[in-house]
């Protein structure tokens, strides 16, 4: 199964609740964090949420 590398390029600061939230529940606390998660449509759903503090490569 495919992976994804997610790493957090913005603070959360400033942001809603939920998307402070989801960051901590992806594992990032901080900027140029990276976390390695598996792609399942939680995860994918979670990353929709924050696209605009993230980027997310595929991983091997």
């Amino acid at each position: 199964m495919a992976r994804l590398k997610v790493t957090q390029l913005r603070s959360g600061i400033g942001g809603k609740q939920n998307q402070r939230e989801t960051l901590r529940t992806l594992g990032l606390k901080r900027i140029n964090d990276e976390v390695v998660k598996e792609d399942r449509p939680e995860i994918r759903g979670m990353i929709n949420t924050v696209r605009h503090l993230v980027k997310v490569e595929e991983v091997e």
